[in-house]
């Protein structure tokens, strides 16, 4: 069920931070190279929090998210043990083959009792793939991306 609307990048991440704002640590869990950027992202605007990410589905890899001077990098191993687990939309698509049954399994090892499944994606990605029947997600924050692009005559 809808229950707010926000506009533009900065909507999407206060969005976010509101959602979490109660919680020590947040896990991100998403496909590197495509999600990862969007978790160092969202990650930055709760960097008073812990944060970790999870390749795929990977609990071996998980590394810490930390404020560095080059802005929010991965570093050490990490237990990714969370009452917030945040997967992104990159999960779902299907060109990375990652089983939902492998997303729940993870889940049902990591999230701490009472915690809170999150979906961060764009464009109705879990929707589309079927995973918001699959996954009892506390919330999905999602937005639509539009834009235009200009150029010299």
């Amino acid at each position: 069920m809808e229950t707010e609307k926000f506009r533009g990048l900065n909507g999407n991440l206060m969005a976010f931070k509101k959602e979490v704002e109660h919680a020590d640590k947040v896990t991100f869990a998403g496909i590197p190279g495509v999600c990862s950027p969007f978790a160092e992202l969202f990650a930055y605007v709760i960097r008073d929090k812990e944060a970790v990410f999870i390749p795929k589905t990977d609990l071996d890899s998980a590394r810490k998210i930390e404020r560095t001077p080059l802005g929010m990098q991965f570093t050490e191993e990490a237990d990714p043990r969370s009452s917030v687990v945040a997967l992104l939309g990159g999960l779902s698509m299907p060109q990375y083959e990652v089983d939902v049954a492998d997303v729940q399994k993870m889940l049902d090892d990591i999230l701490l009792p009472g915690g809170k499944v999150l979906g961060l994606c764009y464009m109705n990605m879990f929707e589309n793939a079927g995973w918001d029947d699959k996954i009892d997600f506390d919330c999905i924050i999602n937005g639509i991306l539009t834009g235009e692009i200009y150029k010299k005559e």
